[in-house]
Parts: C-alpha cells; structure tokens; sequence
C-alpha cells in the first residue's frame, strides 16, 4: 500500500485523482467516480466532493493508497 502525504485538513476526491496524476482532467476524474471504479474505506464512492482526510484508504484501479 503506498502513503501519500497531504498538508490540509482534507482534499476532495476529485482533487486527490488530479494530484496523483490518476486522471489528467477534472472531466476524467469526474468519469472515473461517477463509473463506480473509486472505493474510500472500502466503499464504492460516487461523490466527486467527498472530503478525503488521514487515514483514508482510497482504492482504484487495483491500487490501494493511505493519506497521511
């Protein structure tokens, strides 16, 4: 599982796919969301807005990723 670091109280789910280079574009991250293919703590997430904070474990595309 890798660790990813922020520096906020919180980041956005379409914010996080953006800034781990998951998705290129809001459009994409939006795609990748709303088609099911995102779990947060092991629930499929369809909410672009959803506040991610530590401790987090977000999964997709077979990836698993803690924030720290």
């Amino acid at each position: 599982m890798r660790e990813v670091k922020i520096n906020t109280d919180f980041i956005k789910l379409d914010q996080f796919l953006k800034f781990e280079s998951i998705a290129d574009t809001g459009g994409e991250a939006k795609n990748i969301i709303t088609g099911g293919m995102v779990k947060v703590n092991g629930n499929i997430e369809r909410a672009r807005g959803k506040k991610l904070r530590r401790g987090d474990i977000i999964e997709v595309f077979d990836e698993k990723i803690r924030l720290i």
